[in-house]
């Protein structure tokens, strides 16, 4: 841990020495358990801290993203890896690595996506690909609307039947599926002819994860109250945000 953090510091001053500027990025477990956070780059941008780690509760880490970087970020739990990093998570699992390197979470899995321009920055909190835990994004110092994006609530407790992912054991649910995952109909995945703006509307599970997390992407197409501005600023990524 302390080597990732030195890394990412030195990556820092050398970013400031060519005279770039990083965008600060630090995540916060508020959960009352371990979380391993996934990265993944958008096309074109780098793999930072090697994709995943463990977080441990009330512990931060804190990444330097370079201009014009964007990605994902969601986090993992549940997981067990062995000495070579390789093992497995209850939600979120990619591909049985510590490290993700690039690669994606396994739906369901609730997901910050951030995009880093010249102009101004584009972040929101998405429930697109389903749920596994609250998450929230907090833009610090910047200027513009700067809005707070993310989803609180406990969508598990609230889950409906059809879309409920159980543990092991059967006895609680651990993540809620996307109906588009769980139906896989163009109706619920915005594609064929209702892939645009004007057809693919809210359905009756988007509307019970909008009402439950109304600043969180609830379908393909809820742009206008889910994705948030700023410039300049610096991001603080909480998992278990109301714990």
């Amino acid at each position: 841990m302390k080597t990732m953090q030195l890394h990412t510091i030195f990556f820092s001053l050398l970013l400031s020495f060519h005279g770039i500027s990083a965008t600060t990025f630090i995540m916060l477990n508020k959960c009352t358990y371990p979380v391993w956070p996934g990265i993944q780059p958008g096309a074109g941008s780098p793999v930072l801290a090697r994709g995943g780690f463990k977080l441990p509760p009330k512990k931060s880490y804190t990444l330097f993203l370079p201009p014009a970087w964007s990605g994902r970020l969601w986090g993992r739990v549940g997981c067990s890896f062995d000495s070579f990093g390789r093992g497995k998570c209850a939600t979120g699992d990619c591909g049985g690595s510590l490290f993700c390197n690039g690669a994606g979470g396994t739906p369901p899995a609730t997901l910050a996506e951030i995009t880093l321009t010249a102009e101004q920055d584009f972040y929101d909190v998405s429930l697109v690909d389903g749920y596994n835990i609250p998450m929230a994004i907090k833009p610090f110092k910047g200027k513009g609307k700067c809005n707070y994006a993310g989803c609180i609530s406990d969508l598990n407790v609230m889950c409906p039947v059809g879309l409920q992912v159980r543990s092991r054991d059967k006895r609680r649910v651990v993540a809620c599926r996307s109906a588009c995952s769980a139906f896989n109909s163009p109706k619920f995945c915005c594609t064929g002819r209702y892939g645009n703006p004007q057809t693919c509307k809210p359905t009756a599970y988007s509307r019970i994860f909008k009402v439950a997390c109304p600043k969180a992407y609830s379908y393909a197409y809820d742009d206008p109250t889910s994705i948030a501005t700023c410039k300049g600023a610096s991001y603080l990524l909480t998992f278990c945000p109301h714990h």
